[in-house]
C-alpha cells in the first residue's frame, strides 16, 4: 500500500501537484471548499475533507491512502453525513484509479467486507446504510471482474 512519509503530509495538494488553482470563481460551496482544501496540509484534513475531496476526484493518490487509514480503524467513520460516509465515496472512485494503484482496491475491498460483516453481527449500521454500502461493494468489485474481462 502507498505510504504518505511525515513531509508529505506536511504539504498541500497544491505543494504537492504544483498547481495553484488561486481563489474560486463560482460561489458554490463545494467549489470554494475544494480550493480551499487544496491550500491544506493533509496531515490536517478532517474525515468529511476526505470525503468531499474524494467524492470530487480529487488528490487521490494522497488522498485515498489517509482515507483507508481512517477506515481501517472505523471503517463506519462518518464525516458530515451519515456512518460509513467515507467509505461509499471510496467505493465510489473510478474504476481506473484501482486499477493503477491494486493494493490500495484490496485494502479497500477488506475495510467494506469489514464492515458489512460487523453489520450483520451487530445493530450498529442502520439497514438502509448497509444496503448502500453492500450495492457500492458490489459496483465496485463488478467493476474489476469488468476490466479483467
Amino acid at each position: 500500500m502507498v505510504a504518505l512519509n511525515a513531509q508529505t503530509r506536511r504539504q498541500s495538494l497544491q505543494d504537492l501537484d504544483g498547481q495553484e488553482w488561486g481563489e474560486a470563481a463560482f460561489g458554490s460551496y463545494v467549489v470554494r471548499t475544494v480550493h480551499s482544501l487544496r491550500r491544506k496540509p493533509l496531515l490536517d484534513f478532517t474525515v468529511e475533507d476526505l470525503r468531499l475531496m474524494i467524492g470530487q476526484a480529487e488528490g487521490l493518490p494522497y488522498l485515498v491512502p489517509l482515507a483507508i487509514e481512517r477506515l481501517q480503524e472505523d471503517p463506519l467513520v462518518d464525516g458530515d453525513f451519515y456512518p460509513g460516509d467515507l467509505l461509499m465515496a471510496v467505493l465510489k472512485v473510478e474504476s481506473s484509479f484501482w486499477h493503477a494503484h491494486p493494493d490500495l482496491r484490496r485494502a479497500v475491498e477488506g475495510i467494506a467486507r469489514k464492515a458489512l460483516t460487523a453489520h450483520i453481527q451487530s445493530d450498529e449500521l442502520e439497514s438502509r446504510i448497509a444496503k448502500d454500502i453492500e450495492a457500492a461493494l458490489v459496483a465496485f468489485l463488478s467493476d474489476e471482474r469488468a476490466s479483467a474481462s
